[in-house]
């Protein structure tokens, strides 16, 4: 199994994730390791919403693009 180490982080942030931790009844190693999986493994909503309207028809010929941009942060600066 991998580990990662994350540098800089607020300690506000730090204590939530602690008090998430305790009312999930866990560490808080297993806390951000399931906040850390349930965001890597979430679904496409736009590869999902083609699937469920090709299950019902009508959208086989709906061209689906492929993306070759990075995903980037915003800048509200």
């Amino acid at each position: 199994m991998s580990s990662i180490v994350v540098r800089g982080l607020d300690e506000s942030v730090k204590a939530r994730l602690a008090a998430q931790a305790k009312q999930h009844g866990r560490s808080m190693e297993a806390e951000v390791r399931d906040i850390l999986t349930k965001a890597a493994t979430r679904p496409n909503i736009g590869l999902a919403l083609l699937e469920a309207g090709q299950a019902t028809g009508g959208v086989e010929e709906l061209p689906v693009p492929e993306r070759a941009d990075t995903a980037r942060a915003a800048d509200f600066s």
